[in-house]
């Protein structure tokens, strides 16, 4: 009777072990999903960053070009707006979706900036203008790969949370699916063209 005691208690002991471990494990994964939407934000806010310069500098050769350079910089606030949104939850589908939206939207914009500049030869041959252009060719190359990696997180995170038995821990821990970072529109899906 004392030995089936301490079995039980073993027993006892070992499942809530057990289910702590993968509680735990849940509580890193949905981190690792946070952490690497965090590489986005890093990588979006250089991005914000550049633009207001890179306005500037096109603003003096672009002198009829007004509306287009006004739709970058609205562009840029949207795009600022749903990024602090998505700060908030980054596993929200809603948020995340609409800072995909503003992200399309800006990328749009900017496209039809450098398409525009490209008929100013004095504005591609400025100096300045070459070296922002650059840094946002290496930013685009950066936001895209930290997109890779969020996606990557938020698969291992849902798979996670879809295998038994960490789905009961998961509904019993209220941890909810994440959304992947989804480009719906086919012109979203091209890269801002950088040629100078």
């Amino acid at each position: 009777m004392f030995l089936m005691g301490w079995m039980v208690l073993l027993v006892v002991v070992v499942a809530v072990g057990y289910l702590v471990s993968v509680y735990n494990r849940l509580v890193a994964l949905r981190n690792e999903v946070k952490n690497a939407f965090s590489q986005i934000d890093v990588q979006l806010k250089r991005r914000y960053d550049l633009i207001p310069n890179l306005v500037e500098t096109a603003k003096g050769y672009m002198k009829h070009e007004r509306q287009t350079l006004e739709a970058v910089i609205a562009a840029r606030d949207a795009a600022g707006r749903a990024l602090r949104a998505a700060e908030a939850d980054p596993t929200k589908a809603d948020t995340l979706k609409s800072l995909a939206g503003a992200e399309g939207a800006l990328s749009g914009a900017l496209g039809r900036l450098l398409a525009v500049a490209e008929a100013y030869p004095d504005l591609k041959a400025n100096q300045t203008m070459m070296q922002l252009m650059e840094e946002l060719r290496s930013t685009e190359n950066k936001v895209s790969f930290a997109r890779q990696g969020y996606n990557d997180s938020v698969m291992s995170y849902n798979t996670a949370l879809e295998s038994f038995p960490q789905n009961v821990v998961a509904g019993l821990g209220s941890f909810a699916p994440s959304s992947s970072w989804q480009i719906e529109r086919a012109e979203e899906r091209e890269p801002v063209r950088v040629s100078f």
